[in-house]
């Protein structure tokens, strides 16, 4: 059983092996490199990861403003070195030297780290990353929060501007059943996270959009609440 294309669940991957007796397998790549990371065929499938490199494939953090390697555990851009790694876009050299690094290593837009196992773990998108008032904030941290409150379905959460602060956190929900309270989801919030992580609205929705491969597209969401705060 494989995964792919968006970031599995934690808890997904947990139910999954409760009901059934197997573990999915979390691999990683892109349309740019293929397949860059896999959790083992054989060996300890961890959630909440995507595995290792892939024999052949370098793979490294780095600081998004400086591209100097960061040490381990530290979240950042992930950047893959390979055979896999495609040679450029076609007719777009502005954008291939902006991406493709001279040495090689392919800067994927992914944030991420590497944990003290050498398991790869993927945080979101380089552009969905929310900087409030200095602080960065990945939104991951506070969807599998949100994600597991009873009543929500499933959540996401973008930074949309703010006077203030630059930029603010809002989550859009979408729920389900009888037992969805507001109150009770800011409540854990509140418990479980810094200040600076709160979102500062919260928005119940029927469903969050998605393009053909399924995948949130949060830029929608931070055109349709841009004037949230802010107009």
């Amino acid at each position: 059983f494989i995964s792919g294309s968006a970031p599995l669940l934690a808890e997904t991957h947990v139910q999954f092996e409760n009901r059934t007796g197997h573990r999915i397998l979390e691999r990683y790549g892109m349309t740019e490199t293929n397949m860059n990371t896999s959790n083992p065929y054989d060996g300890e499938r961890r959630a909440g990861t995507v595995g290792f490199p892939l024999p052949g494939v370098e793979l490294k953090i780095t600081d998004p403003t400086t591209g100097n390697e960061l040490p381990q555990g530290e979240i950042g851009q992930i950047e893959v070195r390979g055979a896999n790694v495609f040679k450029g876009y076609w007719n777009m050299p502005e954008k291939t030297a902006e991406e493709l690094r001279a040495d090689g290593f392919f800067i994927t837009g992914d944030l991420g780290l590497v944990d003290e196992d050498g398991y790869v773990s993927i945080v979101g998108r380089n552009k969905d990353l929310i900087i409030s008032g200095g602080y960065n904030i990945y939104p991951k941290e506070i969807e599998l929060v949100l994600d597991d409150q009873a009543g929500v379905v499933e959540s996401a959460v973008i930074g949309v501007p703010h006077p203030d602060f630059g930029e603010t956190v809002v989550g859009v929900l979408v729920v389900g059943g009888g037992n969805f309270d507001l109150q009770k989801i800011e409540g854990a919030v509140k418990e479980q996270l810094a200040r600076f992580k709160h979102p500062r609205k919260l928005v119940v929705v029927d469903a969050l959009p998605r393009n053909t491969m399924g995948k949130v597209q949060k830029n929608l969401l931070r055109d349709q609440y841009k004037d949230l705060f802010v107009g």
